[in-house]
């Protein structure tokens, strides 16, 4: 299985991608290597994080990658083998950011991840309409432009 999990910040990729991990599969989450580590953070150009997903997915049979970036899903959907949209409503999103735990991959401490709180819950209600590849317009696209197997999870 090679598996593509996307949607909203808050949808639930990351939590299905872990289950999915403990089941075998190697997990890559693409908000590692979608930013620099710079402040303000700055997106990765997007030849240098195509060319990490690639050696990822050259390295690991089974896999599941999860994230937002519609720009760099484009550039697995060809290896990918099922595609699963997250599309929760904004409310169940935002609810979900509350409650999350720390996300050291992400944060330097808890209380960093708390600050950014407010930044996070517009982030989310957003999405519904942001252009770009962050948003729902193009995770539809993506949706509707996959040929193979797909899941849509409201």
């Amino acid at each position: 299985m090679r598996l593509v999990v996307y949607g909203n910040s808050g949808a639930g990729k990351s939590t299905l991608a872990r289950a999915l991990a403990d089941d075998g599969l190697a997990h890559l989450d693409l908000d590692t290597l979608a930013w620099e580590p710079t402040e303000p953070p700055v997106r990765t150009p997007l030849e240098e994080a195509a060319a990490a997903i690639r050696e990822f997915t050259e390295a690991h049979e089974r896999w599941v990658i999860e994230g937002c970036y519609a720009d760099l899903i484009e550039r697995v959907l060809d290896r990918a083998t099922k595609l699963v949209f997250l599309d929760p409503p904004v409310e169940t999103c935002q609810a979900h950011a509350r409650g999350r735990p720390w996300e050291p991959h992400k944060y330097p401490s808890p209380a960093a991840q708390d600050a950014n709180l407010p930044m996070l819950l517009d982030w989310i209600a957003d999405y519904p309409t942001r252009e770009g590849p962050l948003g729902r317009p193009a995770h539809l696209a993506l949706y509707e432009a996959f040929d193979g197997p797909k899941e849509r999870r409201r």
